[in-house]
């Protein structure tokens, strides 16, 4: 069989596992049954553009598939529950950083965010525990903690557009890095009563940038996408920075979309301020002092550079590989390109020269400005306190 078909077949047979799927199908929309798991639908392909048509985020999918989990149980202690759900934790992260054709359904996130969802939800779990007088009353307070938990967690997105659009003022620019649906959110509900234009970076590998643009310009927002090495050029016609995060560590600092560290470097060099819009359950408690801090975010992203040759060619930042398939096999084989269609030059990659696509990077708290949460609007040295509280 060929690669490909390899590659999903794979995939395909991780989704036997009831959590792995349950995973899915929040993530997709779509309802995955078990009798489907086996089979190759249109689900499966339609998972790999999930981030660009789910509204639920990964870690409030990870929480309802551990609700899944004690819906299933047999379990007749305490302890035997928090063995299954930790396993199912277990097989949740190993599946965040895996394979390359898995972490195309979690749209390239990272798993910190993953983590923090699932560890909150066993901090809810135990407190069930100790409060209640027997298994079965525990059980269903983890049931209605869970989801009630589960709610306000989707509901944390409309909770920072709140607090944080009037930030944004008529005639302003915004820049913005990343695709970030409560970064969206926020500016788009800023939109609804104030004219201000956004310039979004490209966002390579992934085409993150072109996704953000065209939100914003459905939105009616005027929107600008530059190229992410000309941070430094367009931050002088910024007004503000504003980003989402994969995480937000214990020091204030974040771990977000690779860029954002040079982002933040650049801001403060200007005196732009320097915005975060994350949901409490993005808290994690890490305390990264540099980038080499940080845990591996999956499997490794290797990107041929021909990918980049242009805009155009590319069919607008979505990463359509070269050679293309109108081009006969053997040309393909061979790496042959028609050199027509593409502007300039191609340069294509020597085998000895290694390329290295690291998804995320760690931009430390003394760079940010505010963030805005669900929990209010906080000051980076702030976010200790509140961790604390949470994992109370």
């Amino acid at each position: 069989p060929s690669a490909a078909a390899a590659a999903a077949a794979d995939e395909q047979g991780d989704f036997s596992n009831p959590v792995l799927r349950d995973l899915r199908s929040y993530l997709t929309g779509n309802s995955v049954s078990s009798s489907s798991s086996h089979s190759t639908d249109s689900s499966t392909s339609a998972a790999i553009d999930h981030e660009h048509r789910s509204a639920v985020a990964l870690p409030v999918a990870a929480i309802k598939s551990l609700l899944g989990v004690v819906r299933r149980s047999n379990a007749s202690t305490m302890m035997g529950l928090q063995d299954e759900l930790r396993s199912a934790t277990d097989e949740m992260l190993d599946f965040a950083m895996s394979a390359p054709g898995q972490s195309r359904l979690l749209g390239g996130r990272s798993h910190i965010a993953l983590a923090s969802g699932c560890e909150l939800f066993m901090k809810y779990v135990t407190r069930a525990y100790l409060e209640a007088p027997d298994f079965d009353t525990c059980m269903a307070q983890v049931l209605e903690r869970g989801e009630r938990f589960a709610g306000i967690s989707l509901a944390a997105r409309d909770r920072i557009a709140e607090v944080g659009h009037p930030f944004v003022q008529d005639g302003q620019t915004v820049l913005t890095h990343g695709w970030s649906r409560v970064v969206s959110s926020l500016l788009i509900k800023a939109a609804e009563t104030r004219h201000f234009s956004i310039v979004v970076l490209e966002g390579r590998p992934d085409a993150s940038g072109a996704k953000s643009a065209k939100v914003y310009a459905d939105a009616g927002i005027p929107t600008t996408v530059v190229l992410d090495s000309a941070v430094g050029y367009v931050m002088e016609r910024a007004d503000m920075v504003v980003v989402g995060a994969e995480g937000v560590v214990e020091n204030g600092g974040i771990v977000n979309k690779m860029g954002t560290y040079a982002l933040g470097m650049a801001a403060r060099e200007l005196g732009k301020p320097f915005y975060v819009a994350a949901e409490s359950y993005k808290f994690a408690r890490m305390f990264p002092l540099n980038q080499s801090d940080l845990p591996r975010m999956g499997a490794p992203c290797v990107l041929n550079f021909v990918d980049t040759a242009s805009w155009q060619v590319t069919g607008g930042l979505v990463g359509k590989p070269y050679p293309s398939d109108e081009e006969d096999d053997e040309g393909a084989a061979a790496g042959a390109v028609d050199a027509s269609r593409i502007p300039g030059v191609v340069h294509f990659r020597p085998g000895q020269v290694k390329v290295e696509n690291p998804p995320c990077d760690y931009t430390p708290a003394k760079y940010i400005t505010l963030l805005f949460t669900d929990l209010g609007v906080l000051t980076p040295s702030a976010v200790s306190d509140e961790l604390i509280r949470l994992y109370q």
